[in-house]
């Protein structure tokens, strides 16, 4: 049975779906003005495995990823490099799904704009003015009136007494109270023509937080099963989302029998990079596309994967070569037996351990341990036992995303970041060495073998004198 930290409960709970058998998840995408960092690849790889092991586990899962293509950061490149919102927003949105798409990951269900729900987040705000938790301040902004909703901090765990505006935005002019939030942004003369939507409350365009509640609640309903992001948005996005959405719906007071906004929800842990924090400032700032130079899409995937995805992880070349090393093993023992992706009886002991695992809040460090177990039964088993366990392997895997390429091929690959010797160069050595074998030069051909070893080179000598190699 699947249980599932909730950050609004702070515990592990069952998992009930709203519907038996479906699920409908909202996760928080991108804000498409650059390219994608490795903070998002985390984002992107915990939710497409979260997806992957609910739909093995027999869901038929609606996973819903939003794009912001509308906000400060965005207005202020376009109007940087000199070109139209949407020109920037599409280049990116592009470049994103190429990242996605190289890390071998699915495309959500629905990948709504923000910008073509302008007409539901109007709607929205204007139940929450109805409903007097907002208002039209005097610099023409439309805000939140945090203070009204008495349930208001019940995510992150703050009280209205415990936040101060330093933990929340800037504080400007027209906010009735420092917690307030913005819904509407009014429009500055400044701002081109493509950055602002004609609405009651004069031309504008909309606050971020409001965008992920109307297109939510506009695909998925007022009530759905999980909601996840990053760790860095749970207070106060998610928290703001909380507020606005079920105000809109109820009001000023929530009652206990009213169904809530989502009933899950889950965040994913920060990045730290060689220990310290990701900034652009201190140089260690990395986008998929270049660490994807260097390391193989699925080196990154179980790199990722390795570290429950609630915990902070460490980034930096030596963890993804270890985490190379660890799929280096795993491939290993599939080379030894034709192995096939087949569907698993759940009583297969291996299949019952790795289910174990992957119900417990998606426990992926323990469902990865279960493979290399695995993997090392397959090292000692013969003939037909040896393949019926590199097929588990195998399956098992799959529901990772892992451990589906041809093993040669992995291992022949190597490390991008390794020039080393070519393939051709290679098999140009193994024939010397066969040569030299049968001149009786044993010398010689040992001497051949340390020279690729020493290279990254392993041989392995296989009956019928054939003779296979793998990279280190």
């Amino acid at each position: 049975m699947l249980q599932i930290y909730n950050t609004l409960s702070r515990s592990k709970e069952v998992f009930r779906p709203i519907v038996p058998g479906q699920v409908k998840m909202y996760v928080c995408g991108m804000t498409v003005y650059d390219f994608c960092h490795i903070g998002h690849a985390r984002v992107m790889i915990v939710f497409d495995m979260v997806v992957r092991w609910l739909r093995a586990s027999g869901y038929e899962v609606l996973y819903v990823r939003n794009i912001t293509d509308i906000d400060d950061k965005i207005i202020n490149r376009a109007i940087e490099n000199g070109e139209p919102i949407s020109a920037l927003t599409n280049r990116f949105i592009d470049a994103m799904h190429a990242d996605s798409d190289e890390l071998g990951l699915m495309h959500p269900d629905q990948e709504p704009r923000a910008t073509d729900y302008i007409a539901q987040m109007q709607g929205m705000i204007g139940k929450l003015i109805e409903n007097e938790l907002a208002y039209q301040a005097d610099d023409g902004d439309v805000n939140f009136a945090v203070r009204l909703l008495p349930r208001y901090g019940q995510l992150s765990g703050k009280s209205l007494d415990e936040l101060n505006a330093g933990e929340r935005v800037a504080i400007v002019g027209g906010k009735r109270d420092p917690l307030d939030f913005v819904l509407w942004k009014s429009a500055k003369p400044e701002e081109p023509a493509d950055t602002r939507w004609a609405s009651p409350w004069g031309e504008g365009r909309p606050g971020w937080h409001i965008e992920c509640s109307a297109m939510s609640c506009d695909l998925l309903g007022e009530h759905f099963d999980i909601h996840g992001g990053g760790a860095d948005l749970q207070f106060p996005h998610h928290e703001n989302e909380i507020a606005q959405s079920e105000g809109a719906l109820y009001g000023k007071d929530r009652k206990d029998n009213d169904a809530p906004f989502v009933n899950y929800w889950m965040h994913n842990g920060h990045i730290r990079v060689n220990e310290e924090k990701m900034s652009k400032s201190l140089g260690n700032f990395f986008l998929i596309r270049d660490v994807l130079k260097s390391f193989n899409p699925e080196v990154l995937r179980f790199f990722m994967l390795k570290a429950h995805y609630r915990s902070p992880i460490n980034y930096s070349d030596a963890q993804l070569e270890e985490a190379r090393a660890g799929l280096v093993r795993l491939y290993t023992a599939l080379a030894q037996a034709p192995a096939k992706s087949n569907s698993l009886d759940p009583h297969n002991p291996w299949a019952k351990r790795f289910a174990e695992a992957m119900n417990d809040d998606f426990n992926t460090p323990e469902a990865i341990a279960v493979l290399f177990d695995l993997a090392s039964e397959v090292n000692r088993a013969q003939d037909a036992e040896k393949q019926a366990l590199a097929s588990t392997l195998k399956s098992l895997a799959a529901s990772l995303n892992f451990l589906q390429r041809d093993p040669t091929e992995f291992l022949q690959a190597g490390s991008k970041q390794e020039s080393g010797l070519s393939a051709a160069q290679i098999e140009e050595h193994i024939a010397q060495r066969l040569a030299a074998k049968q001149a009786k030069d044993f010398a010689k051909s040992d001497s051949i073998r340390k020279t690729l070893l020493d290279q990254g080179v392993v041989l392995e000598d296989k009956p019928g004198g054939t003779t296979e190699w793998r990279r280190t």
